[in-house]
């Protein structure tokens, strides 16, 4: 489980990159690198990391169900996730 100071840097993160989106992409087009420093390094996109939905772990994150592997396993194991069962042969 991910400490709960985690999960919160992670929205604050989005937040901020939401809130600049627009304005670093302008400045990226027009080249004004020197007014694209002062914008918070928080803002970027390569700061938000995935993180498991439920646990809040960042490895193993599987993009198309937003979970880590350890969750999916034990989820489908159950039969919670609709259309998956464990492949025996």
């Amino acid at each position: 489980m991910a400490k709960e100071s985690i999960k919160a840097r992670q929205i604050k993160r989005k937040k901020l990159f939401k809130k600049y989106y627009k304005k670093r992409n302008f400045l990226i087009k027009n080249k004004k690198y020197l007014d694209l420093q002062k914008i918070p390094k928080n803002a970027s996109k390569v700061r938000i990391r995935n993180l498991c939905k439920i646990t809040g772990r960042s490895r193993g994150y599987i993009r198309f169900f937003g979970i880590s592997r350890i969750v999916f396993r034990e989820l489908s194991s159950n039969g919670l996730i609709p259309g998956i069962k464990k492949a025996s042969w």
